[in-house]
């Protein structure tokens, strides 16, 4: 669906975006992802021709992006961008306007989605009366009102409740299985593991990383896993694997252990299962969170 080729964004003496290219494909879910400043914004707000590019290009649907693609493109931003003594309901009505909808459709649409998020006694409102999570909850409805084909969400999230965030986190996920593309820009690693299909890696304006989220976490495995058993086993001679951690809980003991040479974790479940009684076995597969620290930190 959109497509970013060689794209280069300078200010002034700071260079934000540097030969930064990527994919979106159609009907996933895409992170963005990145520490403070990595330029993230910067190319979001090309994506939303807020600005424009010093070079490269950017391909929506597989036409050069263009003003006739804004009206087939939501962005919910990090800031609050409402009017704060305007009435929410004459607020969303009049966004919604502006990306062509007609009053009677768009009266229609947030009255739907006002009853969806127990939103239906705020239609006169005013932005200021509402809490941070409550103002974000009003420009979600605004972001995605007009069906978009594409969902911008820079860090929607922020200000929830456990709830909340729950509970737009569902409805991102029923609009997506309808087939809308979204590209999520967040600091929370949780929400990648559990929305994202792909994701692109920011930092210091360029991209260093990018690929299926199963395919990033895959290619970290390094044979090493978690297994707790109740019982007496001796490690002093061992050579299946190289005992990481040890220690003993209520339950029996926790050890942490990594393969050795070419033997599998059968291997090590065929040494132990005569010996001790195997309560949980798994391997540690390290996280999104894991992954994004090692990467900035080199």
């Amino acid at each position: 669906m959109l497509s970013v080729r060689n794209i280069v964004k300078q200010y002034a003496s700071h260079r934000a975006l540097d030969d930064v290219s990527l994919e979106v494909e159609r009907g996933k879910i895409f992170g963005l992802l990145g520490p403070n400043g990595a330029g993230k914004t910067s190319l979001i707000r090309i994506i939303t021709q807020i600005t424009a590019p010093d070079s490269g290009e950017v391909i929506f649907n597989g036409q050069q992006l263009n003003a006739n693609h804004i009206n087939r493109i939501g962005y919910l931003p990090e800031e609050r961008g409402l009017y704060k003594k305007m009435q929410i309901g004459e607020q969303i009505l009049y966004l919604s306007k502006l990306k062509g909808l007609s009053t009677a459709e768009a009266t229609k649409r947030i009255k739907y989605w006002f009853d969806k998020l127990d939103m239906g006694s705020w239609w006169n409102k005013k932005v200021e009366d509402l809490s941070k999570g409550m103002q974000q909850k009003v420009q979600f409805v605004a972001t995605i009102l007009h069906n978009p084909e594409l969902i911008i969400l820079d860090e929607p999230f922020s200000g929830f409740d456990p709830v909340n965030a729950d509970l737009i986190k569902n409805e991102i996920l029923e609009l997506n299985a309808q087939g809308t593309t979204f590209i999520f820009s967040t600091h929370r690693m949780e929400s990648v593991e559990e929305l994202c299909d792909n994701i692109a890696l920011i930092d210091k304006s360029k991209k260093i990383l990018d690929g299926a989220v199963t395919d990033i976490k895959s290619s970290y495995r390094n044979n090493t896993y978690c297994i707790e058993f109740t019982g007496k086993v001796d490690f002093s001679n061992i050579d299946l694997f190289e005992v990481l951690e040890k220690k003993d809980v209520k339950s029996g003991t926790n050890l942490k252990f990594k393969l050795i040479r070419d033997y599998t974790a059968n291997d090590v479940l065929a040494y132990m299962i005569p010996k001790v009684s195997i309560n949980h076995f798994t391997e540690v597969i390290p996280s999104m969170n894991d992954i994004f620290i090692e990467h900035v930190k080199k």
